[in-house]
C-alpha cells in the first residue's frame, strides 16, 4: 500500500498508538526533578498534549520542506526586504546576525499536498513535543514501520542548545554563552510556562544559567542587560510585541538596538518571515517574479501558499461576497487571536476588522484525524508544525483541534506527535 494511502488510513482508523503515560512520567520528572510533574501537568493543562499521534507521509514531508527552502530563497531577496521592511517599524531594519529559533511553519495537509498557512517566529511546543514524541508506543502490526518523526529524537535537545550558541555566535560576540534570559509578558501566567521551565533546566544541564522574566524585569548595567541580579547573553524572546513597542519593553529595546544582548528571535526576523502581510506576497506569482524569484522557487510556492489580500474599504464588498471562501487575520497577530472565518463573521466583527490591518487569506480546511473519546468516535482538525532553524526541520508536531482555530480546550487534543515511515 502506498505511504499516502496507508497514512490516510492510519488517521481514520488507527487508536492503537498511545502515550506511555509511565515512560513520559519518567521524561518529565528527569528534566523538572519533580515526580509528580506529570500528574501536576495533566491537572493544570489537561487538554495539552494529545494521548494520539498524528500520521504523515514521507512524500508530504518532503513538499513541506520544499516550501521551506523557497520561503528562505525569497527573503534573501533584496527587493522582497525592501518590500517587507518597508511596512514595519525602524527596529526591524536592523540586522544583528541572529537568524532567529524555533521558526513555525504551520500547514494543513490536503489532496493536493501540503497548504502553508502560516509562519511563526516564537513557535512553542517544541520541547513539550520531544518528550512526547519519545513516550509514544505502536500496538499493532499495522505501524510496526512507522517511526516517532522523521529525525532522530536523541540528540535533538543538545542540538537546542547548541542553536542558542550559535545566536549568540551569529551576532559577533565570543564570550561563551552563559546566562539566557527566557522572556515574555507575565510569564507565571502563561500557557506554556511549563515549557519554560524545562527549557531553563535543559539550558542548566549543559552549564548556562537560565532565569525566566517578564520585561519589565530587566535593567541597563555596566554597559550589559541584567536581570534577577544577573547580567543577560542572550534573550529567549516569546513575546508577541514583536518589534519591542511597548513601554514595558523600553530596556530590552535599548539593549537591542545597542546590541548589549543577543536576541533570537529578533524584530528582523519577524518582519522577514512571520508577518502576516508577508503571505500576500508568497502567493503572489507575479510579485515574486518582480524580485527575481526563480521559476522553481516560484511553482512551489504557487502550489502551497493560499492567495491572500491585505484587506481595504476599496475591496471591502468584494471580500464580503466572498467571505465564505476566505480566513480573516490580523497582520500583527499570534496564536489565533482576532482570527475569523468568513462564514462566522457578523457585521459588526466585519466593521471592527475593516478599522484594523488585516488580512484575507483562501480558506484551506484542515485534515481530520479519527479518534475515539469516552468511548465515541470523534473527527478533530489537525495543524502540522514544522520547527525549523536556519531553513533545516528538526522537528515536526501537529496540534489536534475542534472549532475554527487551534486551541488546548479539545478533549483527546492538544500538542501530537507526529509518525511516518522510516527512510529506506
Amino acid at each position: 500500500m502506498p505511504d499516502e494511502t496507508l497514512v490516510d488510513a492510519l488517521n481514520r482508523s488507527c487508536h492503537c498508538i498511545s502515550v506511555d503515560r509511565d515512560a513520559l512520567q519518567r521524561s518529565l520528572a528527569l528534566r523538572f526533578g519533580d515526580a509528580d510533574a506529570y500528574a501536576r501537568l495533566r491537572e493544570t493543562h489537561p487538554h495539552l498534549l494529545a494521548d494520539s499521534p498524528v500520521f504523515i507521509s514521507r512524500e508530504h514531508i518532503g513538499q513541506m520542506d520544499a516550501v521551506i527552502q523557497a520561503i528562505e530563497k525569497v527573503t534573501r531577496l533584496p527587493g522582497f526586504r525592501q518590500r517587507v521592511l518597508g511596512w514595519v517599524p525602524d527596529i526591524a531594519r536592523n540586522d544583528k546576525g541572529p537568524h532567529g529559533v524555533f521558526f513555525g511553519y504551520d500547514f494543513h495537509l490536503t489532496k493536493d499536498g501540503p497548504r502553508l498557512i502560516e509562519v511563526n517566529t516564537n513557535a512553542g511546543g517544541a520541547l513539550l513535543l520531544l518528550h512526547l514524541a519519545g513516550a509514544q508506543q505502536a500496538c499493532c502490526h499495522a505501524v510496526e514501520k512507522f517511526v516517532a518523526g522523521p529525525f532522530e529524537l536523541d540528540n535533538i535537545e543538545q542540538a537546542f542548545v547548541e542553536m542558542f550558541r550559535d545566536e549568540m555566535r551569529t551576532q559577533g560576540e565570543h564570550r561563551e554563552l552563559g546566562c539566557i534570559a527566557i522572556v515574555d509578558e507575565d510569564p507565571q501566567t502563561q500557557f506554556l510556562r511549563p515549557e519554560f521551565t524545562l527549557f531553563q533546566h535543559l539550558f542548566s544541564q549543559s552549564g548556562i544559567d537560565a532565569i525566566i522574566a517578564g520585561p519589565e524585569d530587566f535593567k541597563m548595567a555596566e554597559g550589559r542587560l541584567a536581570a534577577a541580579g544577573k547580567a543577560v547573553d542572550l534573550v529567549y524572546n516569546r513575546l508577541t510585541d514583536f518589534y519591542l513597542q511597548s513601554d514595558a519593553c523600553a530596556v530590552l529595546r535599548g539593549a537591542y538596538e545597542s546590541g548589549a544582548a543577543a536576541f533570537t528571535p529578533g524584530p528582523r526576523t519577524h518582519a522577514l518571515y512571520a508577518n502576516k502581510r508577508n503571505l500576500t506576497l508568497l502567493g503572489d506569482d507575479a510579485a515574486l517574479a518582480a524580485f527575481g524569484a526563480d521559476e522553481s522557487t516560484r511553482r512551489t510556492l504557487a502550489a502551497a501558499v493560499p492567495r491572500a489580500e491585505l484587506v481595504t474599504r476599496e475591496n471591502a464588498a468584494a471580500l464580503w461576497a466572498a467571505r465564505r471562501h476566505l480566513f480573516f487575520k490580523p497582520v500583527w497577530g499570534f496564536g489565533s487571536r482576532g482570527t475569523y472565518k468568513g462564514d462566522k463573521l457578523t457585521k459588526k466583527t466585519w466593521a471592527s476588522i475593516l478599522e484594523s490591518e488585516y488580512i484575507a487569506q483562501e480558506l484551506v480546511p484542515p485534515s481530520e484525524r479519527l479518534l475515539v473519546i469516552d468511548g465515541e468516535h470523534a473527527a478533530l482538525k489537525i495543524d502540522v508544525r514544522c520547527y525549523v532553524y536556519r531553513g533545516r526541520i528538526q522537528l515536526l508536531g501537529a496540534r489536534l483541534y475542534r472549532g475554527q482555530t487551534t486551541n488546548f480546550r479539545t478533549d483527546g487534543g492538544g500538542l501530537a506527535a507526529v509518525f511516518t515511515t522510516p527512510r529506506a
